[in-house]
């Protein structure tokens, strides 16, 4: 594995942690250290543009209160949407 790779992880790690509303940061912020260490470059792309996404729209679209856009709805999300809905201490 490239040492930028694992730069870039580590960074979108933390990022996910600080995005600002404290209950986002914590559904993404566990879905991250859950699963980035085994997303491909194309996966961490997909994953940099959801976190861009305003805290109150992804908190809707992870509760399934309202449906991601098109652009947005693909494996990175749905499997994020998974994680965030199943309760601690289960498996997706």
């Amino acid at each position: 594995m490239s040492e930028e790779l694992v730069v870039r992880r580590k960074r979108l790690k933390f990022r996910a942690w600080h995005r600002g509303t404290r209950e986002t940061d914590l559904m993404i912020g566990r879905f991250a250290d859950s699963h980035l260490d085994h997303f491909d470059t194309a996966d961490l792309d997909r994953f940099e543009a959801l976190i861009e996404v305003p805290d109150l729209v992804l908190f809707d679209w992870l509760t399934g209160r309202a449906e991601p856009t098109p652009e947005f709805d693909h494996a990175v999300f749905r499997q994020m949407a998974a994680f965030v809905q199943t309760p601690v201490g289960q498996t997706p």
